[in-house]
């Protein structure tokens, strides 16, 4: 964390430089991003170094600013900033879309429950994640940058309850970050499920608003949750989430066709790193997890496996309950199952 901390601090201090010589303000065109995690998560050191990059290559013709801790909008409300021109860019989570693009949860179905980053990345990165990034264009008149950011594998947390199987799920009351799909799996086990936004948890959870809830290491990590009072980790790799970069379409039709690619290549060059980065992230979380106190029990990939069995006499059912097209499940079965070389 102190090293993405450093990071942060160059990425500001960049973003703050003014326009490159030669530069006319009057030809700048103004790019805000709305986020809403800290300062130190990955997501926001991740897109404030893409920011930069677009900048300085640029040669300041696009200025850009960044928005951490939910400054301008949560992310549940950042979609309909976009479209109505209250920001430029934003890099919602999939579960804040799937009101806009039910395909969105696709990634919540039983097929991904335990899956390996790679396997994900196939249907993400094919022709699946290229079919929900047309809709959500559709949708929310935005144009998709590039690939997914991962932020990580969602797990289970607990308050007070030790978390040492999954039958202790049942009874509790887990907040997860919204989308039928979670609240879905969230029953699966026995459980409640109770949708609060992100900027809300810490107290929330300290107020026993909830005794559980899904999100990630980093996230935690993030938030300081331990001083809610999170004490038990169960690390169920339930699934992988993923934030999805996009601008107004407002803003895309100001920049020239030369500035358009500029921002596609800045983020495919770099979003191997960023994605590597978020995964070490993940890693460096649990160690400051356990530090604090937090106490994680692994299942092993026998058992994730044994629960995604169980799980996938209901998929059908639940993917026409979350509206997820038929087509687009086939599609990612099939590229699950692929065999890499």
């Amino acid at each position: 964390m102190r090293t993405f901390a450093r990071s942060l601090s160059l990425v500001v201090a960049a973003l703050a430089i003014g326009l490159a010589p030669g530069a006319r303000a009057a030809d700048a065109v103004k790019l805000r991003a709305s986020l809403d995690t800290s300062a130190t998560h990955g997501r926001t050191i991740s897109i404030g170094d893409y920011l930069q990059k677009v900048q300085k290559e640029s040669g300041g013709r696009i200025q850009t600013e960044l928005f951490h801790s939910g400054q301008l909008y949560k992310d549940a409300n950042v979609a309909k900033a976009l479209r109505q021109g209250g920001i430029e860019m934003a890099a919602p989570g999939t579960w804040v879309l799937t009101g806009f693009v039910s395909d969105c949860d696709i990634v919540q179905l039983p097929m991904f429950y335990g899956q390996n980053i790679d396997a994900v990345h196939r249907v993400i990165d094919g022709p699946v994640g290229q079919a929900i990034n047309k809709e959500l264009e559709a949708k929310l008149d935005a144009k998709i940058l590039g690939p997914w950011l991962d932020l990580g594998y969602q797990n289970v947390y607990s308050t007070s309850k030790p978390l040492t199987d999954f039958k202790d799920l049942a009874g509790m009351k887990i907040r997860n970050s919204g989308g039928a799909g979670q609240f879905a799996k969230a029953k699966f086990f026995g459980a409640t499920p109770n949708m609060t936004a992100w900027p809300d948890v810490p107290l929330a959870l300290s107020q026993g608003t909830f005794d559980g809830l899904t999100t990630t290491n980093e996230s935690i990590a993030s938030a300081k949750l331990w001083d809610s009072g999170l004490k038990y980790g169960f690390e169920t790799h339930e699934a992988l989430n993923a934030y999805i970069p996009m601008v107004s379409q407002t803003f895309w039709k100001k920049l020239t066709p030369d500035l358009q690619k500029l921002m596609i290549d800045v983020w495919a060059k770099n979003i191997p790193t960023y994605r590597a980065n978020m995964a070490k992230a993940q890693t460096l979380a649990r160690t400051t997890l356990m530090e604090h106190g937090i106490k994680f029990v692994d299942p092993t990939p026998e058992q994730i496996a044994a629960i995604r069995a169980k799980m996938m006499p209901t998929q059908d059912a639940l993917a026409v309950e979350l509206k997820v097209s038929p087509a687009l499940v086939k599609q990612a079965m099939a590229a699950l199952n692929a065999k890499t070389n």
